[in-house]
């Protein structure tokens, strides 16, 4: 397989027809790249083939929950692929959350099964347990041999079955099931190729995958490669200290990466006298970036930038500042998030979805094929998310440009990105309000040159009582992640409301962000 060859559009329409493809036409072409362990094409789609018969024996089929506790690695692949070619849908669950906070995924996405990794086999168990589910070993599942059983029918592509639901924080404390069908997850790819995009990746490229896949970034990039028929070189998770010479070694040309990530492998000693050479793109987002560090960035990698804004409930990203916008010169548009991708459009709504004109501040909305049929089991949130044709809210404010750029000003539901994970200052609120020294609570984000944002909880403490941080972790300890966990915490007299008692955030959070550019992307 020549690198740069043609991509057939129209016979990938889903995510078991990508595969199945490549597999047919390149079936000695490397897949996936994990730990010195290379899978071609046609070894993934035969583990893949033989885990979905094992679990149609088994009794799950079609729009089945199959949960997944665990970090990257090629085997996760194989059980996306098989969960899409048994028509269930797959379930990833982030390893850093709480238990309490992965057991309300369980159930309420009504898991029939859990797959986990050995390393957080023992987390499986329990929630498994919980639930009254099993909880298989992945490992295990694709050495086993099948005997016997009944099979697998013939492969009927269908683009609007649900294949992945993927978990976004709740503002209210509990998360809801952002349902993604295969039309979503792929709706992007062709019009950007056709559209002549150079930063898609081409034939046979080598694409690396660090962030985690429970993410829709983590899996939605890998499936970036896997459209083009690229060699995945999976990292288990990030560390700063190995990627370097994971790039240098396996010559990966393109990477995702958070702006926390992109700055710790800066910053990193073994990044010194790295050979970052074979680096064409690298796309990040999810998180703010000072420009002080694209700018660092771009000047010490010599590639091009990619950057891009999304959201779960759109399968990832549908807005994206170019290569040549990053070198354009133009003042401000480093600041900006970008244009909308080939098949998308954007608008600025007010509260009764009137669209209004450029300039003008108001909420981001979004059109595009890639966007979700709706939450899991949720009417309620669909409501409030949906308006006319199609188009849906992100929650973010912002302003759209004559030009049709996008700048991000705030987040209509103040959402913190600390280290390129998302936390509900709700959410945080909510278990911190039990602490029986505590009489209000909010939380609010501040700098962070690590991080990008950290966690700050204003605290007004009950008469004669004085909690400190110290208590207040020790209280929310197993209740939330660790990345939701405060970092800093204030004693005020009073928390200030506007007159409908309406928690004024924005004037909390002003002081801790004097002096620093806090650009939302």
């Amino acid at each position: 397989m020549s690198r740069g060859g043609e991509i057939h559009h129209d016979q990938l329409v889903t995510l078991w027809s990508i595969l199945a493809h490549y597999a047919a036409q390149d079936p000695d072409q490397v897949a996936t790249l994990f730990e010195g362990k290379a899978t071609t094409y046609a070894e993934l789609e035969a583990g893949a083939s033989a885990l979905a018969a094992r679990l149609a024996d088994a009794g799950y089929g079609k729009g089945d929950r199959i949960g997944y506790l665990g970090k990257n690695s090629d085997q996760y692949f194989a059980l996306l692929f098989a969960v899409a070619r048994l028509g269930a849908v797959l379930v990833p669950l982030n390893w850093r959350l709480a238990a309490d906070e992965l057991g309300f995924i369980v159930a309420d996405s009504e898991m029939t099964c859990l797959f986990s990794d050995e390393e957080l086999a023992a987390a499986a168990d329990a929630l498994a347990q919980a639930a009254g589910i099993p909880r298989l070993s992945l490992a295990e599942s694709l050495l086993a041999t099948r005997e016997g059983g009944l099979g697998l029918p013939d492969y009927v592509p269908d683009p609007e079955a649900v294949v992945f639901q993927v978990y976004t924080s709740g503002t209210t404390g509990r998360p809801k099931g952002a349902m993604l069908s295969n039309r979503n997850l792929l709706a992007l790819r062709a019009p950007g190729y056709r559209a002549g995009l150079a930063w898609f990746p081409p034939r046979g490229c080598i694409v690396g995958q660090v962030l985690p896949v429970a993410h829709i970034a983590g899996t939605a990039y890998a499936l970036f490669g896997f459209y083009a028929g690229a060699r995945i070189v999976i990292a288990r998770e990030f560390d700063a200290g190995s990627l370097p010479a994971l790039i240098a070694r396996e010559r990966i040309s393109q990477i995702l990466l958070a702006p926390a990530a992109m700055q710790m492998v800066l910053e990193h000693p073994a990044s010194a006298d790295a050979d970052f050479s074979s680096l064409e793109y690298i796309t990040y987002g999810a998180a703010p970036i000072p420009e002080a560090l694209l700018r660092q960035a771009i000047a010490r990698l010599g590639c091009g930038f990619v950057q891009m804004y999304g959201m779960s409930e759109a399968a990832g990203g549908v807005v994206a500042l170019q290569p040549q916008d990053h070198v354009s010169g133009v003042p401000g548009r480093l600041r900006s998030a970008g244009t909308a991708m080939p098949a998308v459009s954007i608008a600025i709504v007010d509260d009764d979805w009137n669209f209004l004109p450029p300039g003008t501040t108001g909420e981001v909305a979004v059109l595009s094929p890639s966007v979700m049929p709706g939450y899991w089991k949720r009417p309620d949130a669909n409501a409030e998310v949906f308006g006319p044709d199609g188009w849906m809210r992100t929650g973010d404010i912002g302003q759209i440009d004559a030009e049709g750029y996008l700048f991000i000003l705030d987040r209509a539901k103040d959402m913190i990105i600390s280290g390129g994970e998302n936390v509900y200052p709700a959410e945080v609120e909510n278990a911190i309000f039990g602490h029986p020294d505590v009489a209000d609570v909010a939380v609010v984000s501040a700098p962070s040159e690590r991080w990008g944002e950290e966690v700050v909880a204003l605290v007004v403490p009950r008469p004669g009582a004085t909690p400190d941080l110290a208590s207040i972790l020790a209280w929310l300890d197993g209740k939330l992640a660790r990345f939701k966990l405060p970092k800093r915490l204030v004693l005020v007299d009073s928390l200030p409301r506007n007159a409908g008692n309406k928690l004024l955030r924005r004037v909390l959070r002003e002081p801790f962000w004097q002096g620093y550019e806090r650009r939302i992307n």
